[in-house]
């Protein structure tokens, strides 16, 4: 569990990013007219799941996701951890030289 004062100084720290997804997400809900039961109904999770998420910015990823698919916010679930889009030559060659590909140790 991530505590609220873990990375503070960082802008892009997990407790900032859930907190502006949570913000984001409620945003969207107001825009779309949605009451926090609405939204809730419409995506299939409970009426507490969501107004902890709202308040302590807490969801799980499956939850997450059921909420995205009604708010019609989908897309950026699919472009996370995709691989990098490189613009040039210049820059394949420039990532690769010098990195040799390590395997994980199994200790970890």
């Amino acid at each position: 569990m991530i505590a609220d004062n873990d990375f503070i100084l960082d802008a892009y720290n997990p407790v900032s990013i859930m907190k502006g997804i949570a913000h984001r997400v409620r945003a969207r809900r107001l825009e779309l007219n949605l009451t926090q039961k609405g939204l809730a109904t419409k995506a299939g999770i409970s009426l507490g799941t969501l107004k902890r998420f709202e308040n302590s910015n807490e969801i799980s990823l499956k939850h997450l996701l059921m909420i995205a698919v009604v708010l019609d916010a989908t897309e950026g679930f699919e472009k996370l951890f995709t691989q990098r889009q490189f613009e040039s030559i210049d820059e394949v060659l420039s990532a690769t030289q010098g990195k040799k590909r390590e395997r994980g140790s199994r200790n970890a």
